[in-house]
C-alpha cells in the first residue's frame, strides 16, 4: 500500500499555485499571449533535446488549475527547464491564467472517452488503482483540477516528469516539490532512496500513455480556430 501511495502522489500530485485566487484566466486573452508555445507544443510529437530527450507534453485539453500551477513552480524555480523557466519567468500572474485557460478550453475529444478503460498489466493493477481517486477510472476525468489528465500523454515525458524527482544538484533538471519529492524520493541517512526502479516506472508511463483521453496537440492554425470558437 505504501508504495501504491507514493506512485500516485508521484505522477498526480499537482504544485500549489503561488498566484492570487483572485486572477482569472481569459482564453480569449490567452490566444494572444501564446505564440511563444506554437513552436513546441504546437508540433505533434515534437521531441526536446535539451536538457533531456523526450516529447514535449500533449497541453490543449490540460485541466487549467494544473497548468497555473506548473507554469508557477518553472517560475519560481522549483520545476527545472531552462527554457520553461525562461519563457514561465517572463510571465505575470494574469499572463500565465490567461494562457492555461486557452490551453484548457481546447475542444480536444476526437472520440468517445470509454468510461472502462483497459486493464493495466496485472502487476500494475493494484498501484494503479489508488490513483482513481484523483483521476477517475478513465485518468482523464480528474477529480480535482489541480491535478492533471494522464490518459493519452507521452510515456517518455511521463517517465521524465518521474525522474525529475529524483534528480538534485542538477541546474537543468529537477522538480523540487517537497511533497512530491518526499514521496518518491525520500531522504534516508543523507541520500535519495528512490521508491521504484526505472522498469516499473517505465511500465506505468507506458499503460497511462496507451490510454484515450482528452489531451492533444493542435497546429498554430487550430490554436487559432480554438480562440475564435
Amino acid at each position: 500500500m505504501k508504495n501504491t501511495l507514493l506512485l500516485c502522489l508521484a505522477l498526480i500530485a499537482a504544485p500549489v499555485a503561488s498566484q492570487a485566487a483572485d486572477v482569472k484566466g481569459d482564453a480569449g486573452a490567452g490566444s494572444r499571449k501564446v505564440a511563444m508555445c506554437y513552436g513546441c507544443h504546437g508540433i505533434a510529437r515534437y521531441q526536446t533535446d535539451f536538457p533531456q530527450v523526450y516529447k514535449v507534453p500533449k497541453i490543449g485539453g490540460q485541466n487549467a488549475k494544473y497548468m497555473v500551477a506548473a507554469l508557477d513552480e518553472y517560475r519560481s524555480g522549483q520545476r527545472k527547464h531552462p527554457s520553461m523557466q525562461g519563457i514561465a519567468g517572463s510571465l505575470s500572474d494574469q499572463d500565465i491564467a490567461d494562457v492555461a485557460a486557452f490551453f484548457a478550453a481546447f475542444d480536444a475529444k476526437a472520440a468517445p472517452v470509454p468510461e472502462t478503460p483497459p486493464a493495466p498489466p496485472a502487476a500494475l493493477a493494484a498501484r494503479l488503482a489508488v490513483c482513481e481517486a484523483c483521476h477517475g477510472k478513465n485518468f482523464n476525468n480528474t477529480t480535482d483540477a489541480a491535478y492533471p489528465k494522464l490518459a493519452g500523454q507521452y510515456a517518455d515525458y511521463l517517465l521524465v516528469s518521474l525522474k525529475a524527482y529524483m534528480t538534485d544538484n542538477n541546474p537543468r533538471v529537477g522538480r523540487s516539490n517537497a511533497i512530491m519529492r518526499g514521496m518518491i524520493a525520500p531522504e534516508v541517512d543523507g541520500k535519495m532512496k528512490p521508491t521504484f526502479n526505472n522498469a516499473e516506472l517505465k511500465q506505468v508511463a507506458q499503460y497511462l500513455s496507451s490510454l484515450p483521453g482528452d489531451l492533444k496537440t493542435a497546429s498554430e492554425s487550430e490554436f487559432h480556430r480554438s480562440a475564435s470558437r
